[in-house]
């Protein structure tokens, strides 16, 4: 039986309705990545809550372990053992020394696609986290704002001071909520400080940054150097160091952007 001249109209208009739809029914259908938020220094999971659920509640599968912060192979190590166990795309972002763990973290792992650094530390290999730090004016966080407390063997694990606390680390965060997050900071081994980095991911990974205008802890001249040299997307915000914590919004956004 041969088609009536609507019968093919039709289906032509159905065919070219379905070519405009199809690519935004595909993202609509695609899954969505795993997101792995990583935490840093003198600071637990809990930073990453507000992203953590604005994510979830937009459908994103979301991991945030615990970084054992015991130094930068070992902790590497951990963060990629976690990311063995989970199928199918991830898109890592981190905050501050979490920035040297994905870097050595992600490498050789096809699963990842994209870096997210929230004013965090993007070194290449052998550069460590005091010469990075150091590198430009402008970060207070140095010996006479930390405490220093040993353990096991010798071992000293380092914590910053109550009274630095809220003006180096968290400057935009309500008094309150900052007082307690330094009551339950968790520290780092200070031989952190000094190790060098491997070879690093953001070479083969794509990656983002979010530069923190106001960082007291990471200058944003070595962020936006860091950035630069990864050839990162790069959006700044006026925020403190825990920029995942002042700026929610901008920071779910740029991974977001990395995720698709």
């Amino acid at each position: 039986m041969m088609p009536t001249r609507r019968t093919v109209l039709t289906g032509t208009a159905a065919i070219a309705t379905g070519a405009m739809l199809s690519p935004a029914a595909a993202e609509a259908h695609r899954p969505k990545p795993t997101v792995v938020l990583v935490h840093g220094a003198f600071a637990d999971a809990s930073g990453w809550n507000e992203v953590a659920g604005r994510l979830l509640r937009d459908g994103y599968p979301v991991v945030a372990p615990a970084n054992p912060l015991r130094g930068v192979a070992s902790d590497a190590a951990y963060l990629a053992s976690v990311l063995g166990t989970i199928g199918g795309p991830v898109v890592l972002a981190a905050h501050s020394y979490g920035g040297i763990v994905i870097t050595n973290a992600a490498a050789g792992n096809p699963n990842v696609k994209a870096l997210v650094y929230v004013a965090a530390f993007a070194p290449d290999q052998g550069e460590n986290l005091l010469g990075l730090q150091t590198r430009f004016p402008g970060s207070r966080l140095d010996e006479s704002a930390l405490d220093f407390r040993p353990y096991a063997d010798g071992l000293i694990d380092a914590y910053i001071k109550r009274d630095a606390f809220p003006p180096v680390f968290a400057g935009d965060v309500h008094r309150g909520t900052a007082e307690v997050m330094w009551a339950g900071q968790r520290p780092a081994d200070v031989r952190a400080l000094g190790e060098p980095s491997g070879a690093p991911a953001w070479k083969s990974i794509p990656s983002w940054y979010l530069v923190a205008r106001e960082d007291k802890v990471l200058p944003p001249a070595a962020q936006r150097f860091m950035a630069q040299r990864a050839g990162s997307r790069t959006r700044e915000v006026k925020a403190s160091h825990v920029a995942m914590i002042a700026q929610p919004a901008a920071t779910v956004d740029l991974i977001k952007e990395a995720s698709r």
